[in-house]
């Protein structure tokens, strides 16, 4: 297959998804299965899991980053599956705990309640946004178009490592409101 034509087989999929996630993650946080019926339990465990995944994700991309640095492309490939795959499971992740648990209000007040809001804020807009970045620089790679993975992968990489790690920070503010 031509290295072209795998980047324009994904792009549709890509397309798709950067749109799904965000619409159906939305729609999910707004769902609790105990309003559709459901006899579940809350999943009040979650977010330090989920934080820690974060926070794991952020390792792996800066591991991810000196492998390729240093010439190894393999690690390189491997550590950037497994960013995804952690992305993936923190998501998952997410959704379960918001369809289960109510949300939690930060209690702050003052200046650290307006940086709370921006950094949630930027967070949520970035994570949005680096959907479609981290599928592109993926699908690039994997067309062996090293050029022009390169040249995304220096956009997506601060984006990508800001939203994990303010992942981190964001729980580690509202922790201390959780019930």
């Amino acid at each position: 297959m031509e290295k072209n034509s795998l980047e324009k087989k994904f792009s549709k999929f890509i397309i798709v998804v950067s749109i799904l996630i965000p619409v159906v993650v939305a729609l999910l946080f707004s769902v609790k299965l105990k309003d559709l019926g459901f006899n579940v339990e809350p999943l009040p465990f979650l977010p330090p899991i989920y934080a820690t995944i974060n926070g794991i994700t952020a390792i792996v991309l800066i591991a991810g980053v000196l492998a390729i640095k240093n010439g190894n492309r393999i690690l390189h490939k491997r550590l950037m599956t497994m960013a995804i795959a952690l992305s993936v499971a923190f998501l998952v992740m997410y959704v379960a705990y918001h369809m289960t648990t109510d949300s939690t209000k930060f209690g702050g007040e003052g200046t650290i309640k307006l940086v709370y809001f921006f950094i949630l804020i930027s967070h949520i807009i970035l994570s949005i946004a680096v959907i479609p970045l981290v599928l592109i620089t993926y699908v690039r790679a994997l067309a062996e178009r090293f050029d022009r993975h390169k040249k995304i992968a220096r956009i997506t990489f601060p984006i990508w490592l800001y939203v994990a790690v303010t992942g981190v920070v964001v729980y580690l503010m509202i922790s201390p409101y959780y019930v």
